[in-house]
């Protein structure tokens, strides 16, 4: 008791407080601001990558992070060689392994407005992306009854503008009766994608690049591979309904969930398109050719 009271605790604050170099009260509200805004923005690269494949990724970084940093401590000299030198390869090999992700993420910050940033909506734009969502719905469960095949995707912030020029420009409005039409074998536009953006149709008959995971099922045709290659390589969400079974199936970020039902899909699609601050964003939706 005698030491503490022994210690001037104003002086010791005062000396701390000008070793972070908080002279003034400015000083106080510019490092609060800056605090703040890192800890947001780490925030945000958490979110997202949290549901990627680069999540896995940078848990296994850590993992061999730790590991060297304990082997150091421990004197363990041969193992913190070898993960030292692991380390410096895995910092270049880091570009590749991470580049959709990256390029995700570059891509999203560059096209995204200052609003879409905060996560701020307006309300009409719900509305449109909701009876979008009943569209979509009523059509997948339609074609789900009758084993009609199709693969809808849906443009995330990742523009997939490129995809168009493969297809016939429509620029139609959007409805079920439509998207079921399209998706009937045997039309022209049958074996391809269709695309929707700006709340119509813009354009049929386009194809979407194949998931090369080769620990797929073998279940999965060439829609569900679609549904994932597409999903890998941006932030889009794609449904896919199965010829053979009948099935609806959901992709996102490279994951695959099947078996669906009407509620389960509109859920899913509120979810993602709606509580996640997506009200913004334009749809598109796919359809590749099946086997």
């Amino acid at each position: 008791m005698n030491f503490l009271g022994g210690i001037n605790f104003n002086d010791l604050f005062n000396n701390f407080i000008g070793y972070i170099g908080l002279k003034s009260p400015l000083n106080i509200i510019q490092t609060i601001v800056d605090i703040g805004i890192v800890s947001y923005v780490i925030y945000k690269v958490i979110i997202l990558v949290r549901e990627t494949r680069a999540w896995q990724l940078i848990k296994g970084i850590f993992f061999i992070l730790v590991a060297n940093e304990l082997s150091r401590l421990l004197g363990l000299k041969t193992i913190n060689f070898i993960l030292n030198n692991i380390i410096t390869v895995a910092t270049i090999a880091l570009v590749v392994l991470f580049q959709p992700e990256l390029r995700r993420g570059l891509e999203q910050i560059g096209r995204s407005r200052f609003r879409d940033f905060f996560g701020l909506e307006e309300q009409g734009t719900r509305i449109q992306i909701t009876a979008v969502i009943e569209e979509i719905v009523k059509a997948c469960v339609e074609m789900s009854r009758t084993y009609t095949g199709a693969l809808i995707v849906i443009e995330g912030s990742t523009k997939l503008g490129e995809i168009i020029n493969t297809g016939t420009m429509l620029d139609s409005h959007i409805s079920s009766e439509l998207l079921i039409n399209i998706f009937t074998p045997n039309t022209p536009l049958h074996d391809g994608a269709v695309i929707i953006r700006d709340n119509k149709i813009k354009a049929a008959g386009c194809f979407l690049p194949l998931t090369d995971n080769p620990n797929l099922s073998k279940e999965l045709g060439t829609r569900h591979r679609a549904a994932l290659g597409i999903t890998e390589v941006s932030d889009s969400i794609a449904i896919v309904v199965s010829e053979e079974s009948g099935k609806i199936s959901f992709a996102l970020n490279g994951g695959l969930t099947r078996n669906l039902t009407a509620d389960t899909l509109r859920k899913a699609l509120n979810k993602n398109l709606l509580e996640k601050g997506t009200a913004g964003k334009k749809l598109s939706l796919w359809k590749v050719k099946s086997k």
